[in-house]
């Protein structure tokens, strides 16, 4: 097996998806051990650092990539499994931003209310625990919470030679900030350019399903993850799979719109999966779909749809290649 390891200097980061340099080429089967930068680049270390005065956008969600994947053609299915999500910091920071977040007055939502105050959070992280701890500013209140990493932001160049920015999520994956992409999940995108140029980055220490103030607890995170690449049409949007579900994640504005992508792109996956016409396959998903929000503040917003395979016959999904690489110990 090759192994990589890339922890990139400040310089080296990336910021959108497409328009951008690989920073290696891998082969498929490749075992890469990065480290990404927290989605403030490691900006807000304090409660006294507010997001107005500290962050340069649009230097906001750094990305570790694009890494060129050989063989990888436009159609086809890239494989990204990962296998271990670490806190590279002993903290991890949130924080409401100005006109930013589902509960206040946006940009894209215009009011007459004065967006929320701004205020910073840092979550000291207890790694003996495995808890990162919440400190209330307006009162004595704290709380341990329990660390549950995941990855942002994960995706692949966009075609067309679209650039787009690593705040957007959309059908080639991005800002989707969904918990289910955490260790032992692994992603299928479509490949749009040749090589794939997949990035990772935006790591968080936890967030609540909805993401509802637009920050999670950011975190620098060390990742662990394996590439493999599959000869058959990509998805239209991204799928995930772990042990327990199989997920389409749709992103898009309004919110309705981002539930339909993932609801029609799952009729579509249970189909080629068991045989099953449109409506068959629209019948059974309206019995077992469960639907999470995974963020409501984003450029776009991203819906995820799942089905728990416990409800479905046993069947190979992409030749099998998640079980497969769940099986490999680094």
């Amino acid at each position: 097996m090759d192994i990589v390891e890339f922890s990139p200097e400040a310089e080296q980061l990336t910021w959108t998806f497409g328009g951008a340099a690989p920073v290696r080429r891998v082969s498929p089967g490749t075992l890469l051990r990065l480290w990404t930068e927290d989605a403030f680049s490691g900006r807000l270390r304090s409660t006294e650092d507010l997001a107005s005065a500290s962050l340069n956008m649009p230097f906001v969600n750094p990305q570790t990539g694009p890494f060129y994947v050989e063989g990888a053609e436009p159609g086809d299915t890239l494989a990204l499994h990962f296998v271990e999500l670490t806190p590279a910091r002993s903290w991890g920071a949130s924080a409401t931003i100005p006109f930013f977040g589902g509960l206040t007055s946006t940009d894209k939502t215009a009011t007459l209310q004065d967006p929320l105050p701004e205020r910073t959070w840092i979550y000291e992280v207890d790694a003996a625990n495995q808890t990162v701890g919440f400190q209330a500013q307006g009162s004595d209140f704290e709380l341990a919470l329990p660390v549950n990493t995941m990855l942002g932001t994960v995706g692949v160049a966009p075609a067309a030679f679209e650039v787009r920015s690593s705040l957007v999520p959309d059908y080639f994956g991005g800002n989707m900030d969904t918990p289910e992409m955490k260790a032992g999940t692994t992603c299928y995108l479509r490949v749009n350019v040749e090589g794939a140029l997949f990035s990772v980055g935006d790591g968080h220490y936890r967030q609540g399903e909805g993401e509802s103030c637009g920050t999670a607890v950011e975190g620098a995170m060390n990742v662990v993850m394996l590439v493999d690449l599959i000869k058959t049409p990509g998805p239209a949007w991204p799928r995930l799979e772990t042990d327990d579900h199989l997920a389409v994640v749709g992103s898009s504005r309004p919110l309705e719109d981002a539930w339909r992508a993932g609801q029609v792109d799952m009729v579509g996956w249970l189909g080629e999966l068991y045989g099953l016409d449109k409506l068959d396959a629209y019948q059974l998903l309206s019995q077992i779909s469960e639907v999470p929000l995974a963020n409501v503040v984003d450029a776009n917003y991203s819906v995820v749809t799942k089905v728990p395979k416990a409800l479905l016959p046993k069947t190979e999904v992409y030749g099998g290649v998640h079980a497969h690489l769940r099986g490999i110990k680094p």
